[in-house]
């Protein structure tokens, strides 16, 4: 039963990096395979804590961190939105 779950977080981690790197034309789409990854991470750690038996609080620790990181990215492209009118990273000049 364990193998299965370890494959499923290796799965969801590889297919979260892959949506990462090739779809980088908006950034709600990165926010999201961000987030996906930040689940994936969840899930890994649920699984070696309850293997360890140890006590979930990290976890609470955790979900309210990328909660946290969640909202300050939303924060970013509200205020990326307002300032330039779209998500499109070729139109923010970075440099």
């Amino acid at each position: 039963m364990t193998i299965y779950m370890w494959f499923i977080f290796i799965l969801m981690f590889i297919i979260g990096n892959l949506i990462f790197v090739l779809k980088h034309k908006h950034l709600l789409i990165v926010l999201l395979s961000l987030e996906y990854i930040v689940l994936s991470m969840f899930f890994f750690f649920l699984i070696c804590l309850n293997y360890i038996e140890f006590d979930m609080y990290m976890l609470m620790v955790f979900l309210v961190f990328s909660v946290c990181e969640g909202a300050l990215g939303l924060s970013i492209l509200v205020s990326m939105i307002r300032t330039h009118g779209n998500d499109y990273f070729q139109s923010y000049n970075i440099l």
